[in-house]
């Protein structure tokens, strides 16, 4: 008969594993965030799958892959509350359980609103993941190894989003759109067998109330947000209902704000934005998430909707930048730990947006060498990035508050994210309707929204000028 493993305390754990033993919970941890990623990344190249499989438009499709989102933006928001209650262990665990569940109901599914149904619960599992990464490193290495630490945690995170778009390609077109719902399968799996034998009990437990009130706000501004963006195009900027949704979302952030200030136990203490580079860091990873997850979502789908591209094809064309980013991000990590990680995340933030500049200037004409040329050079800004932008931004603070400092900049990076998506996919419709069927519609449609997305890192770089925390 199968026994368990028993939990044994990080003392006991620690004593008998010795230095390596921090190593190997980044390991699990690693795991566990990897599954969660792939979540994300793996989807966009199902997107043109979707639409002749259910025959739905594109702005409709994109719900799978917002709905996920803002389900993983919304799921990260208990996290701190969570890990208190229950401990980073039961935790990590039933999320992982919880992942790997939904993504095989999720290749189940017979019809699209399932689909969406999947891909939200996937998202609300991913959520409480993300941000246990970076809350691990601060946690195990509290001295200057946390540079080094974050580079091989985010090695593990991008190594296998690397092979996703290829290996997602290949699935795809050999097995259907059903297949990529498992791909983070694996990884679910080993996080789960190497947790039952590596994460520590708790050391203890916090019994205060659960903020309902401040998380209820939050959600319902986050939902009102996305739904505002999305009414954007198919009720236009100035219908009672786009209006209606971006008013609701002011008036539940500025609640959250007021009851935050009231509460004695918040989910989020707006004393965090006390500290300059800690502001200044979330409004970067705003930009740098509406960027990056915008990005992921417009580029498989401009290959293939506007190149005519196979998945399969379109797939390859990013696999060699997946391999750079792997390689790029434990160099980044040592060097965060030598030099100034604020000046790392303004030359990532620079090549990023240099990439998307690429794109807009050469859509019409572009060349899949000059494909991947531009995904390297942006692929190697996100590289530099990575480890350096938790660094700058939480380096500062004191370790009460490394829990909700985590699950802020990750809720923040997300709900950009969200953002990004929505409106990614919302600008490219607009501008295609816009320039109707005149010649090279499409390829100007995609350029404009490679140039917005150019714009948006250069707002993320001018942000991280002000990062520099004051003596």
């Amino acid at each position: 008969m199968l026994r368990l493993p028993v939990a044994q305390s990080y003392d006991a754990l620690n004593a008998r594993h010795g230095e390596r033993y921090k190593w190997l919970v980044l390991l699990v941890v690693g795991l566990g965030t990897v599954a969660a990623v792939l979540s994300t990344t793996s989807f966009g190249v199902a997107v043109p799958a979707l639409t002749r499989y259910f025959h739905l438009g594109q702005e409709q499709v994109q719900w799978a892959m917002t709905g996920f989102m803002a389900a993983m933006t919304i799921a990260m928001l208990p996290t701190p509350w969570l890990l208190e209650r229950f401990g980073f262990r039961k935790l990590f665990l039933g999320a992982t359980v919880a992942l790997a569940l939904t993504s095989v109901a999720g290749s189940l599914a017979g019809s699209f609103p399932l689909v969406v149904l999947a891909r939200v619960l996937q998202g609300a599992a991913s959520g409480v993941l993300q941000p246990m990464g970076a809350l691990a490193v601060m946690r195990l290495f509290p001295g200057p190894g946390q540079g080094k630490a974050s580079g091989i945690l985010g090695f593990g995170i991008v190594l296998a989003p690397a092979v996703a778009p290829s290996l997602g390609g290949l699935l795809l077109d050999h097995f259907g759109w059903q297949a990529i719902f498992l791909i983070n399968l694996p990884a679910c799996l080993l996080a789960l067998v190497a947790g039952l034998y590596l994460l520590p009990l708790p050391r203890e437990a916090s019994r205060h109330a659960f903020d309902w009130l401040g998380v209820g706000l939050l959600a319902v501004g986050t939902l009102s947000l996305v739904e505002s963006l999305a009414s954007l195009r198919h009720s236009g900027p100035l219908a009672p209902w786009t209006l209606c949704q971006l008013a609701l979302a002011i008036s539940a952030f500025a609640g959250f704000v007021r009851h935050a200030r009231r509460a004695r136990h918040p989910i989020i203490s707006l004393g965090l934005f006390r500290h300059r580079a800690f502001t200044m860091g979330t409004l970067v990873s705003l930009a740098y998430g509406f960027g990056l997850y915008a990005s992921t979502y417009l580029i498989p789908v401009f290959l293939q909707s506007a190149l005519t591209y196979s998945a399969t094809a379109a797939g390859m064309a990013l696999f060699p930048s997946g391999i750079v980013l792997a390689a790029t991000i434990p160099v980044a990590g040592r060097l965060a730990d030598r030099y100034s990680p604020q000046g790392l995340t303004m030359a990532g933030l620079a090549l990023f947006g240099v990439s998307f500049l690429l794109f807009a200037v050469l859509a019409g004409h572009i060349t899949y060498p000059e494909i991947i040329a531009a995904t390297v050079i942006g692929r190697l800004g996100l590289g530099m990035v990575l480890p350096a932008l938790s660094l700058a931004t939480l380096r500062h603070l004191e370790p009460h508050q490394l829990s909700q400092s985590s699950v802020v900049v990750s809720y923040v990076r997300q709900l950009g994210g969200v953002l990004g998506i929505a409106v990614g996919a919302v600008f490219v419709e607009w501008r295609q309707s816009a320039h109707g069927d005149e010649t090279g519609g499409i390829f100007t449609a995609y350029g404009q929204s490679f140039m917005m997305l150019s714009a948006v890192f250069g707002l993320a770089l001018l942000a991280a000028c002000f990062m520099k925390q004051k003596s």
